[in-house]
């Protein structure tokens, strides 16, 4: 019968070395693998498919708004990134440069996109002529380069995959609404498909993207207490389309320039579904995103017509969900249990000689270990309940906790002691300065997340050096 050795989850406590137990679950759970470049992580079909869901449902949700997707090229000349002072002294750090092609040098260095903003400026100022072809709402799914100098597969590796969206309209008010429209769908995405619940807000002037006017972000709070940034939205006004000359003939018949937003997300959403969910039994995956929503188990299946009906029930559960068979003959049912349970699969079911017997299924979910009998004749139906209440569930266990792990701080001392204590979001009011926002971070590790859109009055008084306070702001220490 081949290998029936039991299976191992050989990975660590998730209490005892977090960071170690998050690499082992991304191995493990075949989700991603190391390469022979440093920093670069080759993404495996399970991973790739959770990416494909999340893609999925973001892309509709774009194109509810109106957003066409586009290619640009993924190299861009240095005369471009230098045309945005802010834009290129944010990103210059992380280049990548190519100075040789065809095996001859080149006449001017090429930037591998760490973003796209010049790119698509350039193709704006060509295509503009009239208000009339406003606004432009496009978008790109793609992967960019930025030599990080730590990484961390899906977290901070230094390619990756994501969706840039780069939008100009002929009004402020419609491009700062559209940014906050876009802030929306990213919302949308990590609590209805991925079950994480968001915190809102603006980030400060020293945390915005490089070059924009206004950043805003959906902020998620990991199991260990860390934040994780799911996706930002930037305003940037004329900051771009001034330099790049893309202006258009306003209905008064005069030269105006454009207004433009951009938005991204990206596979770092992975490493949030797996640090916001899992266990020590491996991934948990929400059943909306997961790649197999159902596993179903045939015990003791070379016995009579076991395979048979578990082939049966598969077909039939197939026309509403992502459904698997495992049949193979080469491991024991102890071991097909600990596989699926590391991979993260909301929903198991074992069919056996006693089973077909009673004409029901046992019926396992992945977030709490539950089991229960259902009838097969009911299956369709109460599958389709159950993994609504997961999802369910799964939302509310993280929304506890980010309860628990949110706490007050009135002053620096309250502020050190609780994210020692109980690491997490800290709200604190806050003066406005960056003196303040650096020596809280010195101190603590934790910068700023957001302002958030839901302000509270906590105090009169900045949490840093007790002048007048403006804003209630939450900070983290993040990945």
């Amino acid at each position: 019968m081949g290998n029936k050795k039991e299976f191992v989850k050989d990975i660590t406590n998730i209490n005892e070395n977090f960071a170690q137990w998050y690499t082992d679950i991304v191995l493990k759970a075949e989700l991603a693998d190391y390469t022979d470049v440093k920093g670069f992580i080759s993404i495996r079909p399970y991973g790739y498919s959770i990416w494909e869901n999340i893609q999925a449902y973001a892309d509709k949700k774009f194109k509810e708004h109106g957003v066409k997707n586009v290619s640009m090229p993924v190299l861009i000349p240095e005369n471009l990134l230098n045309k945005e002072k802010d834009h290129v002294e944010g990103f210059a750090p992380e280049v990548a440069w190519v100075t040789i092609g065809g095996g001859e040098k080149l006449e001017e260095r090429l930037c591998v996109r760490p973003t796209s903003e010049t790119i698509f400026s350039t193709m704006y100022s060509k295509w503009l002529k009239s208000w009339r072809d406003l606004p432009y709402l496009y978008n790109q799914w793609c992967s960019v380069l930025r030599w990080e100098k730590e990484t961390r597969p899906f977290l901070r590796s230094r390619e990756f995959l994501w969706q840039e969206g780069h939008t100009i309209h002929e009004t402020e008010q419609e491009a700062k609404q559209f940014t906050l429209d876009m802030l929306e769908v990213y919302a949308d995405v990590i609590e209805n498909l991925l079950a994480i619940p968001v915190l809102k807000g603006q980030k400060t002037k020293k945390e915005q993207f490089a070059g924009a006017e206004a950043t805003y972000t959906v902020e998620t709070l990991m199991h260990d207490g860390r934040a994780l940034q799911g996706g930002t939205s930037h305003y940037f006004g004329q900051n771009f389309t001034k330099p790049f000359e893309v202006k258009f003939q306003n209905r008064n018949g005069e030269q105006e320039y454009a207004y433009q937003t951009s938005w991204g997300i990206s596979t770092r959403l992975i490493g949030a579904v797996i640090m916001a969910h899992g266990d020590n039994r491996g991934l948990k995956l929400p059943p909306y995103v997961a790649p197999i929503q159902i596993v179903i188990i045939p015990i003791a299946q070379e016995k009579g017509n076991v395979l048979e009906k578990a082939n049966k029930i598969k077909e039939k559960l197939k026309e509403k969900f992502r459904v698997e068979l495992d049949n193979r003959d080469n491991y024991t049912v102890g071991y097909k249990f600990n596989d699926w349970e590391m991979k993260g699969v909301p929903v198991r079911i074992e069919i056996g000689p006693k089973e077909i017997e009673k004409g029901e299924v046992i019926v396992t979910r992945r977030d709490t270990l539950e089991k229960m009998p259902i009838k097969i004749e009911e299956l369709q139906t109460k599958i389709e309940e159950l993994l609504e209440d997961i999802h369910k569930s799964m939302y509310q266990v993280c929304k506890n906790r980010m309860k628990e792990k949110t706490s007050i701080a009135l002053n620096m001392d309250e502020f050190i002691k609780n994210i020692d204590e109980n690491q997490g979001f800290i709200k604190t009011m806050w003066c406005g300065s960056q003196e303040c926002e650096d020596k809280i971070k010195e101190l603590t590790g934790a910068p700023s997340r957001c302002i958030p859109f839901e302000q509270e009055h906590l105090s009169d008084t900045c949490v840093c050096c007790g002048k007048k306070a403006e804003k209630m702001v939450v900070w983290g220490r993040q990945y």
